[in-house]
């Protein structure tokens, strides 16, 4: 097939099983994360660390992740293989996720149980399992632009992929629901058991769609140059020339902020602030992912142009400030409104996602030699600006008022409330505001060849 012809065959839409296949791919990933952010303060804090040694513990995991996102990015973009790095990043996703919730064990050989012990080891678990998952985002989410040069295809692409993230979050809140509700944690090992459980689950429910996206999805022929310009492996200075380079990054950095920090307090606030059920804390977030899968199947059929990637992030952003502010000023009295706030949460967190993310796909265009560069690096940034933002919260924060103080007012307004209301509202608000800055392709021409989702 001459080039002509094989870049004519990439430009044409895909075809929904194509679409099906690469979408699964960061199931391990999605499933692993939604534990890691909803759960392991809260894990952590439960067995007897401190609110600071528990934020030391994700940094690390999030400087490990930042730093091997850029490294896996710049290999990529010298060597190819997003397979290969895919399925490596997988592996060592699989084999370290279950000792980040897992037991100590320097605390057993060294028959200590010391906070200083804990730190190091949930510290280097938390590190290893985060180059593996930065290994395997990069590599998958690049694959974007390879696979084909058709826009509205890769659109379709990034919104099925951020359903069956909601896939991913709604399976794990489901394990998480039945494992708490069998039997009521009373001691540290009770809570590792809880835990552990959940995380085999989630490893063996992920591991089992690697394997459907390894499969099923062919390694990417567009890489290795269908037209000249797709030849020469892209300079990252050419990037930095670019201003959308840095409103996309802004974007997506804020984006990512506002979903795992308020990701991350979400089970505090439930169970500390509002003093919900213990099942809430797995229903609420359920609540908000169903309501993200169906907003995501319902944009992977819509036809694209550059505005309408602008005006779906502003809506998803101005009701992500109303949600906010709802967080900020709820009384406990009134807490049962939690459960329609969340599928608001949930309907902006979809347009926010889906919407930020098809715009780094606008910003590589053909340009497929450097998109791991653009990939990595931006994902350098989220990672290292989440980390921070959730270690200086915790840095303030401390054992909740709520359960062991009673002379505190109705609305109180703690630490928990500003990581889950206030920055991500104020993070939204930041967002639609470079977003309309943005200038951005005008038009993405064909719809997909059949529907995805029927």
């Amino acid at each position: 097939m001459s080039d002509i012809e094989d870049e004519d065959a990439l430009s044409k839409p895909l075809g929904r099983w194509s679409i099906f296949y690469y979408s699964v791919g960061h199931m391990l990933n999605d499933i692993t994360a939604a534990c890691w952010f909803t759960y392991i303060l809260l894990f952590l804090t439960d067995i007897g660390l401190s609110p600071r040694d528990a934020a030391v513990v994700m940094l690390a995991g999030q400087v490990a992740d930042g730093f091997a996102t850029v490294f896996t990015g710049e290999l990529i973009d010298r060597f190819g293989h997003f397979k290969i790095w895919h399925g490596a990043g997988s592996m060592l996703v699989a084999i370290s996720f279950s000792s980040v919730f897992g037991v100590c064990i320097p605390c057993k050989v060294l028959a200590t149980c010391s906070s200083m012990v804990q730190i190091i080891s949930y510290s280097t678990s938390a590190a290893i399992f985060n180059v593996g998952w930065a290994a395997s985002q990069v590599s998958h989410m690049s694959m974007v632009n390879c696979i084909t040069l058709n826009s509205t295809s890769r659109v379709a692409m990034t919104s099925c992929r951020n359903a069956f993230t909601m896939v991913a979050n709604l399976g794990l809140y489901a394990i998480a629901f039945i494992v708490f509700g069998v039997r009521e944690a009373r001691t540290h090992t009770d809570i590792e058991n809880q835990y552990r459980w959940i995380a085999y689950s989630s490893i063996f429910i992920g591991c089992c769609f690697v394997v459907i996206f390894q499969l099923g999805t062919k390694e990417p022929r567009l890489m290795n140059g269908i037209k000249g310009s797709c030849r020469e492996r892209i300079s990252w200075t050419f990037w930095f020339k670019k201003v959308l380079y840095y409103q996309v990054a802004l974007v997506y950095l804020i984006t990512r902020l506002v979903q795992n920090v308020s990701q991350a307090y979400l089970a505090f606030y439930i169970i500390n602030e509002l003093q919900l059920v213990q099942s809430a804390k797995a229903l609420v977030p359920a609540m908000i992912y169903i309501c993200s899968f169906i907003v995501s199947v319902i944009m992977q059929e819509l036809s694209w142009t550059g505005q309408r990637l602008k005006v779906y992030y502003s809506a998803g952003g101005i009701i992500w400030i109303f949600c906010g502010a709802g967080i900020l000023l709820l009384p406990r009295s009134l807490s049962g409104f939690m459960y329609v706030i969340s599928m608001f949460i949930g309907l902006a967190n979809a347009l926010m996602t889906v919407t930020a993310v098809s715009m780094q796909s606008v910003l590589v265009g053909s340009n497929v030699n450097g998109c791991a560069f653009v990939y990595g690096s931006l994902s350098f940034l989220e990672k290292m600006s989440c980390g921070f933002a959730l270690y200086i919260l915790q840095w303030f924060q401390r054992t909740s008022p709520s359960v062991h103080e009673t002379n505190f007012q109705d609305t109180y307004i703690s630490v928990t409330r500003y990581g889950m209301g206030l920055l991500p509202a104020f993070a939204s608000l930041v967002g639609v505001v470079v977003t309309y800055t943005m200038e951005l392709q005008s038009h993405y021409p064909e719809p997909l060849m059949e529907s995805l989702l029927e």
